[in-house]
């Protein structure tokens, strides 16, 4: 790794003027962002690192007018045992639970979880060697090469890198809102391939806190390879809104998670083994896979099908 200035943040203001100079990247739990460096997967390395962890009050968890307010900084270990988060947003508890190892949950946090860079292996690549159009390149290399794990709903401003992060689609469905040092972003715009990010952050631009609305009823579903440490080939998330009405939104099939529309269409009357089996096939129904990733088809059927029924059941 090579040598960096290491900055001790001691407000959000001050952390947000100084990563707006340029060259300088922000740390919180660092399970992300280390590796990144180790492996220099960027064309540029920061010169200088500020370090989030030293801001006060920013790992709170509380309930305030009626939703939950987690701070950025919030361990995913600890908003998963949360009892407020269990209680009333139970798809975020589950979803931070599934994320990683134990180990990992320890350190990593809420804001650096909906945060985290895109997870392709050419965008992943050690010392930059997919310079991908992400990355300042004309090309994405997934469209041609392995895409197994890449987008089923095609590209999002030319990338098809599948979206990894396991609390946005909780966050999504639930309602949330993402409270930056400059603006209030609902959860659902917040994510976007935008240069190296993957999502609408500009430079200085820092996640202070996310605002869940509470649900009387939400759940989480994941489908990796592993039931530990693995990244989501589909994850889905479904939750009741204030309204009664579902929301539903899965991860791992574009570039950002999606909310679906369709899906939530299908079970507007109520969820039944039907009417989740519709919600399924229509979620699907314009998936435009690539070459190697149309197994994901049916696992994403699968999943919406089967987060509905088990929010209808009220297991």
């Amino acid at each position: 790794m090579r040598q960096f200035i290491h900055m001790e943040a001691s407000t959000v203001q001050e952390a947000s003027k100084n990563a707006a100079k340029g060259n300088v990247m922000v740390i919180a739990g660092g399970t992300d962002l280390l590796g990144t460096l180790k492996d220099e997967i960027l064309p540029t390395y920061p010169s200088v690192i500020i370090d989030l962890k030293t801001i006060k009050d920013l790992d709170q968890i509380q309930e305030e007018d009626g939703q939950i307010v987690i701070g950025a900084l919030a361990k995913l270990a600890d908003v998963a045992d949360s009892q407020v988060v269990r209680t009333h947003a139970q798809a975020l508890a589950e979803a931070c639970g599934r994320v990683a190892s134990p180990t990992i949950r320890h350190m990593a946090t809420l804001g650096g979880n909906i945060c985290q860079m895109h997870r392709c292996w050419y965008f992943r690549t050690p010392d930059d060697r997919f310079h991908c159009g992400r990355k300042g390149g004309k090309t994405c290399p997934a469209y041609d090469g392995d895409n197994r794990y890449h987008s089923i709903f095609g590209h999002q401003h030319g990338c098809v890198a599948a979206s990894s992060h396991d609390t946005a689609p909780a966050l999504i469905a639930l309602g949330a809102t993402i409270v930056t040092s400059s603006r209030t972003v609902p959860a659902e715009e917040f994510f976007a391939a935008n240069g190296f990010r993957s999502c609408i952050l500009e430079d200085g631009e820092i996640v202070t806190h996310v605002q869940v609305p509470k649900s009387k009823k939400s759940v989480f579903e994941k489908f990796a390879l592993r039931k530990s440490i693995d990244f989501p080939i589909v994850n889905c998330a479904a939750a009741y809104g204030a309204d009664g009405a579902v929301r539903v939104a899965m991860g791992g099939v574009y570039p950002a998670p999606l909310r679906i529309e369709a899906a939530e269409t299908a079970v507007a009357g109520g969820i039944t083994e039907s009417t989740a089996k519709k919600a399924g096939d229509d979620a699907v129904a314009d998936c435009t896979p690539l070459a190697g990733n149309a197994y994901k088809v049916e696992i994403a059927r699968t999943m919406v099908k089967r987060t509905l029924l088990r929010l209808g059941d009220g297991r």
